[in-house]
Order: structure tokens, then C-alpha cells, then sequence
């Protein structure tokens, strides 16, 4: 025990989360972010003079840095595994793949910044990240990716989040993989992957979310978990490309999806 907290004390911990905060960018698919103090402090006091505040947080399980279940997209009516659909969302939650059968992560991680490859700071609006992109991120990095890992995608657009309506970028279009690129993180045998986007997904200027086939592949042909709206800024400032990922998703029993706050140990 000792060696482990003498190794941790030794490494840097990356906050791979944004903060949850109303009228943040996220997609006008899910409910907003609302959070309003129910209590505060002299509402009531205690005979001894003490008080406690406390408040009410609305929120769907996709807003923000979160985890994609494998409930979460369906296609033909079958979730992963040909699981039927209509079966499984009997009774107001889904009886498979909630997101509280997602065990805690803690694994090899691995930060692709795509945006450095390309000689930018930030790629454009509606940039396809291609396979042969990933392929050659990953020779310029000098590094490989292994079965087990947990791949993170490094668009640069994290750094419009004081922006919303730039981050949403439904008139600019977003970054994001293609589903070649989906396809061959499949054949690595990752994990899980992600990126610093709302959708992890290309998405065309003014398409908005129509159309999402790396959803689609991921999630229901190969049972990768996705997550989305990470902040790897400071990740990719130091150049740390390897790294102990640890993400914990809410048991929240039979949801398609739950905030997390990850963190990068390098």
C-alpha cells in the first residue's frame, strides 16, 4: 500500500471533466442542466445557531461529461447483443445494458490529439477524423494502442465551451470521427473511447444530431461505451499521451446514460 500511495503522490491527476453549470452547451436532444438551492442557509436555524442549505439538480443522463449505455441507441429495434428493444424498455427503464451494469473503468488510456497531428490548435467545424487520421496521430505520437484501452479524441473544440452556442456548432458543423475511424478503433479492441465533443460523431454544418452512425456502430454492433464532452486542454499540454483512466458512472438503475467525472493519472 505504501509503494501504490507513494507512486500516486509521484504522478499528475488530469480532470477530464467539464462543470455542470445551466445554460452550458449540450445537445437540444436532452433535458437542460438546472440546479436552484431548495434550502438556504436562515431559512431555518438550529438551536445551537447552525443551518444547512441544500438544492434540487435536474439533469438527463447525457448532459455534460458523461457515459453512453448500451441502451442508448438501438437499431431495427434491437439494442446490443439482438436484444429487443420494446422488451427491454417495459416499465419506464431499460431491463438490459442500464448504465449501472457499466463496471468502474480503470484502465490503460490513451489521448489521441488529432488536432496536433494536423498542425492546428483546434480542427474546423464538420472535420471528418478519418482512420488513416487516427492511424497517422498515432505514428507522430509514437505510441500504440492495446486491446483494453480506452481511447480519447482530441478535437481542440473543448476550447469553446465558455461559448455554448460555438460548442453546440449546429451552424458550423463539429469534429468528430467518421465511421472509419469508429471501425478501426473496433479492430484495436478498445474499451471505450471518447472525445471532447457533445456527440462523438462528425457532424455537418446545420445536420445537427439526424444522423449518428458512430453511435450506431459503437454502441450497438460492437458494445463500446462512449463518452462525451471530456476537457483534454491540459492532457494534451503536457503532452501525456499515456496514462491510468478511471471513470465511475452513478448506478442509476436501468438509464441510458450518467454524468461522470473522470481523471487521467500520468
Amino acid at each position: 500500500m505504501k509503494d501504490l500511495l507513494t507512486l500516486l503522490k509521484s504522478k499528475t491527476i488530469y480532470d477530464l471533466g467539464q462543470p455542470l453549470e445551466q445554460g452550458m452547451g449540450q445537445s437540444p436532444n436532452h433535458p437542460q442542466f438546472r440546479m436552484a438551492l431548495t434550502r438556504r442557509h436562515g431559512d431555518m436555524e438550529r438551536p445551537d445557531g447552525s443551518s444547512a442549505a441544500s438544492e434540487v439538480i435536474i439533469t438527463g443522463g447525457h448532459v455534460g461529461t458523461h457515459i453512453d449505455a448500451l441502451c442508448h441507441v438501438s437499431h431495427k429495434g434491437l439494442l446490443h447483443g439482438s436484444i429487443k428493444v420494446a422488451e427491454a424498455q417495459k416499465g419506464g427503464r431499460f431491463s438490459s445494458h442500464g448504465v449501472e451494469t457499466i463496471s468502474p473503468i480503470a484502465c490503460r488510456g490513451i489521448l489521441l490529439d488529432v488536432a496536433a497531428s494536423k498542425n492546428t490548435n483546434i480542427l474546423p467545424g464538420g472535420y471528418a477524423i478519418t482512420a488513416d487520421d487516427l492511424k497517422a496521430t498515432v505514428e507522430s505520437q509514437q505510441i500504440d494502442i492495446s486491446k483494453g484501452d480506452a481511447v480519447l479524441v482530441r478535437t481542440g473544440w473543448a476550447q469553446n465551451w465558455s461559448n455554448p452556442a460555438a460548442f453546440i456548432g449546429h451552424e458550423t458543423g463539429v469534429p468528430g470521427p467518421d465511421e472509419t475511424a469508429a471501425r478501426w478503433l473496433c479492430d484495436q479492441g478498445v474499451k471505450l473511447t471518447g472525445s471532447d465533443t457533445i456527440a462523438y460523431e462528425v457532424i455537418t454544418p446545420g445536420a445537427g444530431h439526424r444522423l449518428l452512425p458512430v453511435h450506431r456502430l459503437l454502441l450497438v454492433e460492437q458494445g463500446i461505451h462512449i463518452c462525451e464532452t471530456l476537457q483534454l486542454e491540459e492532457l494534451a499540454q503536457s503532452k501525456s499521451y499515456e496514462f491510468i483512466f478511471i471513470a465511475l458512472p452513478l448506478k442509476i438503475t436501468g438509464a441510458t446514460g450518467s454524468p461522470i467525472r473522470p481523471v487521467a493519472v500520468a
